[in-house]
């Protein structure tokens, strides 16, 4: 197993792809936290499945862009389990608007949860790793849409990209501490955010035409690469993104 005793919390692993992190965590052998902020069934269930499969699960309620919230999210997950290597920040939402019809409570929604959050987690979980020694891994989970304009998701674009820098600029601050910090950018995932289109048999196919690997992600796939990513295998990854995205972000139209 990749993760032997290593402890790790995943911010939004109720469902999509968060739950598939946690789930590849804790088969890697990772004692894992999941958090949720409003559906505590869905965060139920990603337990369940975990506890089936042996693992160990703690679920934990939290607005990650409270960050009251977030430092109880650390505190309690090192009072259960001991101690913090992995610091997984997924949590994240859209609200599909413009430039033009964004209105304040958009912007700042968004930013709260997708950046800010993303920020007061790294550097809640940094400190406790710095405290208990050892370094440790944090994974702040992205987008394509970090580098990649998606019209009229205008906020979505801009905290995406900001995350995409702390994790450049924390990548670089906490690297003599033996703390990697490294984002993943997925593109189409088959997850609830995107079950409109998947339900659609002419959007779906029209994006599975975009993709060059001809398909959208599965969750899992995702939760892979993050475990990996976790794991004493990418000691020398830092301050970088991967995209899992099916090659959508090199695409052209051939003319």
């Amino acid at each position: 197993m990749l993760l032997q005793n290593k402890v790790a919390i995943v911010t939004g692993g109720g469902s999509g792809i968060g739950r598939a992190i946690a789930i590849e965590l804790a088969k890697e052998g990772a004692a894992v936290t999941v958090n949720y902020n409003r559906n505590e069934a869905a965060a139920n269930e990603t337990k369940q499945l975990i506890e089936n499969d042996g693992g160990k699960v703690l679920v934990l309620q939290g607005n990650v862009a409270l960050i009251a919230d977030l430092q109880k999210l650390v505190d309690q997950t090192v009072l259960t389990f001991g101690k913090l290597d992995i610091m997984v920040n997924n949590a994240g939402m859209e609200t599909r608007t413009s430039i033009l019809d964004s209105t304040e409570a958009d912007f700042d929604k968004v930013i709260a949860v997708d950046l800010k959050g993303a920020f007061f987690g790294t550097q809640f979980a940094a400190k406790q790793m710095l405290k208990q020694g050892g370094g440790g891994r944090i994974i702040n989970i992205s987008s394509v849409h970090e580098d990649w304009p998606m019209p009229g998701n205008t906020p979505y674009c801009c905290a995406k990209g900001g995350m995409r820098m702390l994790t450049r600029t924390a990548g670089v601050e906490l690297a003599p501490h033996g703390i990697n910090v490294v984002g993943v950018g997925p593109g189409a995932v088959d997850t609830p955010i995107n079950k409109d289109t998947l339900a659609d048999p002419l959007k779906k196919a029209a994006l599975d035409k975009a993709i060059p690997a001809g398909r959208v992600a599965e969750p899992n796939e995702i939760g892979g690469l993050v475990a990996w990513l976790a794991s004493d295998k990418a000691s020398y990854v830092t301050a970088t993104t991967y995209f899992v995205d099916g090659g959508i972000m090199q695409s052209s139209p051939g003319l």
